[in-house]
C-alpha cells in the first residue's frame, strides 16, 4: 500500500468527534476495488522520459501553488475541515455483511435493494474541497428471505481509477478548488498533465456521486458533469461498477443527476447542460427499451446551473434560474458559480414529444430558486401547470459563503399557460411552523400527476437532517418523524405499498447517532409514521445524497 499515504485529517463535528479519526485507508482485499502496491511508482515507470520530466515539473509547480494557497484562509464552502467533518467524512468500502441485526420486524412486502449515493473522497484533499466534490460511493441494503444485508462500494469512474493509480487527487474539483487565480492555475496544471499524457480526461471527469436511477435493467449513478455509470447489484447484494454508460453509443453529452421515469409510459426524460459553449441546454428522452430521441436544443443566453427539472403528463418543466456559470469571475478572483441578481428566474414549459424548442413557453417567476423540484402536474381547468419545489435563499449559499442563514421554503408555484403569469405561495402557511425542507420525494407511481403528499428531509440544523416531514400539499399540514438527540439522517425514500392509497407504503432512511457513532436504516410506516423495523448497520454511513429502491422483480431483469 505504498501508494496510499494515510494522513490524519482535522475532522471535527459540532456535536461529536470520535477519537483518533483518520482519513480512511482503503482495503486492498476488496473484490470491487484493487489498489495495487506501489501504484504511484508503477504508474511513473510506465511513463516515457518526457512524461516523467513533465510530471516532475508539474508536481513542483503544484507544490508551489499549494504553499501559496495555504497562506490564505479557505471559505467554509471550500474548507475540508468543515465540508467533510463528523459524519460527512468518508468511509472505507464494505463487503457484503449478511443477516444484520433487526429491531422489530421487516415488512414482508419489502423485497429488493435500497441504494443511496453520496460523496466519499478517496484521497485527503490537498487544499479546497466542497462536499459535492467527493468520489461517488453507493450504499446498498438488500432485503431477501426476511433478512437484510449491507455493502458499500466506490463507483469506479474514469477519474477515480486514474487518481487511485496516481495515489493522490489530480482532477480539478469544480466547486472546492476552481476559485480565482489559483483555480485558473489548477485548470492549467490539469490541462498540461493531460497534454503530456499523464492523465486522460477524454473518457470522463465526473464523480457520479449524486443521483441514482434504475432504468431498462440498469442502475445508473450520475453527476451532471459526465455520462452516467452503470453499477451492477450482484446476486449476493454486492456492488460492481460495469462502466461509463452511453446508452449504446446514443448519448454523447453529459446528463443531469435527476432524470425522470414516467410511471405510466416507462420513458426516461433528461436534460444536459454545458457551461462553456452553446447550446447551453439540451433536452432528450429514452423509450422504455432505451432508444434515445434526437436532442432538442433549448436556447439560453448564459449557462445556468440546472440540478433538477420536472415532468407532467404532457410537458417537461425546465427551470432557468438565477444561479449561473460565469467563468470570467475566476479572473476577478471569485467563484464561477454565482447568483445573478439581474436575471429574472423563469420556467420553460415544453411538450414532452417536441422535436424542437420553438414552442417552449417561458413564464417568469421572479426571485425563485429551487435546487430540487418534487413534482409537477397539469390543472387544465385553470390552464395552469403546478410545480412543487423548495425555494432557497440565498440561492447560491450552497456554493458561496454567506452571512445570511439559508432558508428552504416548500412552495407551490403556479404557471398559467394562458396568461403567461406565475404565482407562488408557501405550502406551510403558518410562519411560526416554517421549517427547511430539502431532499425527498413524492410517491414515484404518481410522478407528474397531482399528489397530496410529499416526504421531505427536515434540514435542521442546516446542513444536517434531524428527521423528515410528511406534508399535505393541499392543507399544509405537517407531520414530523424526528430521529432524536444527536441523531441525523438524509433523504427519506418513499417506497409505495401494494394498496391503492397514495400514502400507503414505507419510508426508508439512513440514520446516524453522533453520540455512539453507529448507523442504522429505519423503516417507517408512511401512514402512522411509526418505526416498523430498524436494521443495525455494520459500519458508519455518511450523510449523502439521493437514492432509489429496486424491487426483486426488477432486479431479476437486471442487465449485467
Amino acid at each position: 500500500m505504498a501508494s496510499r499515504v494515510t494522513r490524519k485529517l482535522n475532522v471535527s463535528s459540532a456535536l461529536h468527534t470520535p477519537p483518533a479519526l483518520h482519513f480512511p485507508k482503503q482495503s486492498s482485499n476488496s473484490p470491487a476495488i484493487v489498489v495495487k502496491p506501489k501504484a504511484k511508482e508503477s504508474n511513473t515507470k510506465q511513463m516515457n522520459l518526457f512524461q516523467r520530466a513533465a510530471a516532475a515539473a508539474l508536481d513542483a509547480a503544484e507544490g508551489f501553488l499549494v504553499s501559496h494557497e495555504k497562506l490564505h484562509p479557505l471559505p467554509k464552502t471550500a474548507d475540508p475541515s468543515v465540508q467533510i467533518a463528523g459524519n460527512f467524512a468518508p468511509v472505507n468500502e464494505q463487503p457484503v455483511r449478511r443477516n444484520l441485526p433487526v429491531v422489530g420486524k421487516l415488512p414482508d412486502s419489502i423485497k429488493g435493494v435500497y441504494v443511496r449515493n453520496g460523496a466519499n473522497p478517496l484521497h485527503e484533499p490537498v487544499t479546497g474541497h466542497h462536499f459535492f466534490d467527493g468520489d461517488g460511493m453507493v450504499h446498498a441494503v438488500k432485503f431477501e428471505h426476511g433478512s437484510a444485508s449491507y455493502a458499500c462500494r466506490f463507483t469506479q469512474t474514469n477519474r477515480f481509477v486514474q487518481e487511485r493509480q496516481l495515489g493522490r487527487p489530480v482532477f480539478p474539483k469544480a466547486i472546492g478548488e476552481l476559485h480565482g487565480h489559483t483555480g485558473i492555475a489548477r485548470l492549467m496544471l490539469f490541462y498540461a498533465r493531460a497534454a503530456a499524457g499523464i492523465v486522460d480526461p477524454a473518457h470522463g471527469t465526473g464523480v457520479a456521486n449524486a443521483g441514482l436511477v434504475y432504468f431498462n435493467g440498469r442502475l445508473l449513478a450520475m453527476s451532471e458533469d459526465d455520462l452516467p455509470y452503470q453499477v451492477q447489484i450482484t446476486p449476493n447484494g454486492d456492488l460492481k461498477t460495469v462502466g461509463r454508460f452511453d446508452f449504446d453509443g446514443q448519448l454523447e453529452s453529459t446528463m443531469i443527476a435527476h432524470p425522470k421515469v414516467d410511471p405510466e409510459s416507462g420513458e426516461l426524460f433528461a436534460l444536459s447542460y454545458d457551461v462553456v459553449s452553446k447550446p447551453y441546454l439540451k433536452y432528450f428522452r429514452f423509450s422504455p427499451d432505451g432508444t434515445k430521441s434526437p436532442d432538442v436544443e433549448i436556447q439560453l443566453d448564459q449557462p445556468t446551473m440546472m440540478h433538477d427539472f420536472a415532468i407532467t403528463e404532457n410537458f417537461v418543466v425546465v427551470p432557468d434560474q438565477q444561479v449561473v456559470f460565469k467563468l470570467p469571475e475566476m479572473i476577478r478572483g471569485g467563484s464561477p458559480v454565482v447568483y445573478d441578481k439581474n436575471k429574472v428566474a423563469r420556467f420553460g414549459i415544453l411538450d414532452k414529444y417536441a422535436e424542437d424548442s420553438s414552442n417552449i413557453k417561458w413564464i417568469d417567476a421572479p426571485d425563485c430558486f429551487c435546487f430540487h423540484l418534487w413534482n409537477a402536474w397539469e390543472e387544465p381547468e385553470t390552464d395552469e401547470v403546478v410545480v412543487i419545489g423548495s425555494c432557497m435563499t440565498p440561492p447560491d449559499s450552497i456554493f458561496n459563503e454567506s452571512d445570511e442563514n439559508l432558508k428552504s421554503v416548500l412552495s407551490e408555484i403556479r404557471l398559467n399557460l394562458k396568461t403567461g403569469e406565475s404565482t407562488r405561495r408557501p405550502i406551510i402557511s403558518n410562519e411560526d411552523q416554517q421549517v427547511n425542507l430539502e431532499a425527498g420525494m413524492v410517491n414515484r407511481n404518481m410522478l407528474g400527476r397531482k399528489t397530496k403528499f410529499a416526504y421531505l428531509a427536515l434540514a435542521e440544523p442546516w446542513p444536517k437532517v434531524s428527521g423528515f416531514a410528511k406534508v399535505d400539499l393541499t392543507t399544509g399540514e405537517v407531520k414530523k418523524h424526528l430521529y432524536g438527540d444527536n441523531r441525523y439522517g438524509g433523504e427519506p425514500l418513499f417506497l409505495p405499498g401494494e394498496g391503492g392509497e397514495e400514502d400507503e407504503g414505507y419510508i426508508l432512511c439512513f440514520v446516524h447517532d453522533e453520540k455512539t457513532w453507529k448507523s442504522e436504516l429505519q423503516i417507517v410506516n408512511a401512514v402512522s409514521l411509526e418505526v416498523e423495523a430498524t436494521v443495525k448497520l455494520p459500519s458508519r454511513v455518511p450523510y449523502g445524497f439521493h437514492g432509489t429502491f429496486i424491487g426483486a422483480d426488477d432486479l431479476a431483469k437486471q442487465v449485467v
